[in-house]
């Protein structure tokens, strides 16, 4: 499942499966019969700003049975098991030129991103990330919102960043200082990069700058639709 999603590179050791689960961090899996076809794991964590949360670090399905509703049943499932323990936030990371991600996790499950990691994880050797600047989003899914929080971009948003005819990125603009701003992304961003390395490449600086000018405004990321849009507000929790 690991190499499927991430190349031969990446696996996982039975043993941390093992430490995990024992510790109260049970992995969950999704099988048809006997055959494991998606899984989620994360682990208990805490930090100064959090406190007690979960860290939701790896969700993978069989490439055959993505956009099936798999990934979302076993987001369900390790919210259950979060609010059993008591906890209700949960806490991961993804790349924002993703659109498929930036749906499944803003305008799907209702949560929100509330920093800009530029480069978090360094140089990263998978199939997926290899020869990328690493910069994440960091979600903020809290369980006792309405899952239909996401909200849309509107067309009372500032652009501060728009996709141009032929896919390119256009000038950063500067986002506003009390109102929402919206930042447009490529559709298909690891199919744009694999045919111009060089485009790729100016998205990543173009939000990179995009979404640094947005926090730094006190903005956060609380809307995405289909047209690969995010709409970025200043929070209301």
């Amino acid at each position: 499942m690991i190499q499927a999603t991430w190349g031969e590179s990446e696996s996982l050791s039975r043993e941390m499966v093992v430490a995990l689960a024992a510790s109260g961090n049970t992995p969950y899996g999704a099988f048809d019969r006997d055959q494991l076809v998606g899984f989620v794991l994360g682990w208990a964590g805490v930090t100064s700003q959090d406190g007690v949360h979960v860290h939701s670090h790896q969700l993978a399905t069989l490439p055959s049975l993505r956009h099936r509703g798999v990934g979302y049943a076993l987001k369900l499932a390790q919210k259950a098991q979060a609010l059993d323990q008591g906890i209700k936030l949960v806490r991961w990371t993804f790349d924002p030129l993703v659109s498929r991600n930036a749906w499944f996790n803003i305008a799907k499950l209702g949560a929100s991103a509330d920093l800009f990691l530029p480069d978090f994880y360094g140089r990263m050797a998978d199939s997926i990330n290899a020869g990328e600047r690493s910069d994440r989003l960091l979600i903020r899914w809290e369980l006792d919102v309405d899952a239909s929080a996401g909200r849309a971009p509107t067309s009372e948003a500032a652009m501060v960043l728009r996709r141009m005819p032929g896919e390119g990125p256009g000038d950063v603009g500067q986002p506003p200082a009390g109102g929402p701003a919206s930042i447009q992304v490529p559709r298909e961003y690891h199919e744009l990069r694999a045919g111009d390395p060089e485009l790729g490449r100016r998205w990543r600086e173009a939000t990179s700058q995009a979404f640094s000018a947005c926090f730094e405004a006190g903005l956060q990321v609380v809307g995405f639709n289909p047209d690969s849009t995010y709409l970025l507000d200043r929070p209301t929790r």
